[in-house]
């Protein structure tokens, strides 16, 4: 091979190489944050005492209540910034007093983009009970929803989460909750969104109970985020379902997975989910997006409950 011959070829291998390079496929799992890992740090005040609970109950009516270091508006920057996460999980009752305002939102959706941040979902509370026995309560339950689902869209989410609480036999509650979960998604589908339970107790904490309740709704934007700690049906009596069987079970419908963490063992794993076994049943799936850390448990500082989570699952995602 001539001298020319030979740069050609190796100025096409560089090339190949670096085209190779550009083109590789996206990751199958990304990590976002959700913003109840941060709650302490816009409250002001440490989740394990007795006057946490009491404060938090004031923030769907008094936006005074946030008192700590970083402001609900801030979220995007703290997730980036501090934790080096882009996909961001909103708690609308961090945003109660706001709900309906679009210039509070505008402004929230400002501070993800100039963070470089994905707005990923809204998880909904405090606005009803999906599965009411009443339809006047469904209703109602509805129009509480409706400034959740216009923010969601505002700020580019794909979807709202909600809770299918209900009241009833297993039957009538599955019934119940699919009724409700119609009237969302049916309002939803127009501002394309879509409408996802967690498993949050009660009988949604039953993997097979939602699995069935998401075959009776049975709309495009209807799907469940399985969560990896949220399995206990009921606490008088005491009474837990299977996470393992129940991720298996909400994974057909998932549109989102929130990794739950509370504590950690000295090599760094949680001490109450195997995480590796929990993403080795979502990667059996077809799922692939965003999984959500959430952390909730004490005797770490927040950021690093959140590091220590975003650390396992980046380590169990090579493993899968």
């Amino acid at each position: 091979m001539n001298r020319e011959n030979f740069l050609i070829a190796g100025t096409l291998a560089t090339l190949g190489t670096a085209m190779a390079g550009s083109f590789m496929p996206p990751k199958r799992f990304k990590i976002s944050l959700a913003q109840w890992s941060v709650r302490e740090l816009h409250l002001g005040i440490d989740g394990s005492l007795p006057d946490f609970w009491k404060t938090a109950s004031k923030m769907t009516t008094d936006a005074a209540v946030f008192k700590g270091p970083v402001d609900p508006l801030d979220f995007a920057g703290y997730a980036v910034n501090e934790c080096g996460i882009r996909g961001l999980e909103y708690v609308n009752t961090f945003y109660y007093t706001h709900a309906g305002e679009e210039a509070y939102f505008d402004r929230l959706k400002q501070r993800a983009d100039d963070a470089g941040a994905e707005s990923v979902l809204i998880m909904c509370d405090r606005c009803g009970m999906v599965g009411a026995p009443n339809k006047k309560q469904r209703e109602k339950m509805l129009e509480l929803h409706k400034p959740w689902i216009h923010a969601a869209a505002q700020l580019g989410c794909h979807a709202i989460r909600v809770n299918a609480r209900s009241a009833g036999s297993f039957e009538e509650q599955q019934q119940l909750a699919a009724e409700g979960l119609r009237l969302l998604c049916e309002y939803a589908a127009p501002y394309e969104i879509s409408i996802i339970v967690e498993n949050h107790g009660g009988l949604s904490s039953n993997g097979q109970w939602l699995a069935g309740v998401m075959q009776q709704v049975d709309l495009p934007n209807v799907g469940t985020l399985p969560d990896f700690g949220n399995f206990r049906i009921s606490k008088d009596p005491e009474e837990w379902y299977d996470r393992y069987k129940g991720v298996e079970e909400l994974m057909p419908f998932a549109r989102g997975v929130s990794a739950k963490s509370a504590a950690f063992d000295v090599e760094g794993n949680e001490t109450e989910t195997d995480y590796l076994r929990m993403m080795q049943i979502v990667a059996a799936s077809e799922y692939a997006g965003y999984v959500g850390v959430e952390w909730e448990g004490g005797g770490l500082e927040p950021k690093e409950g959140i590091l220590k989570t975003k650390a396992l699952l980046e380590k169990v995602f090579t493993a899968v």
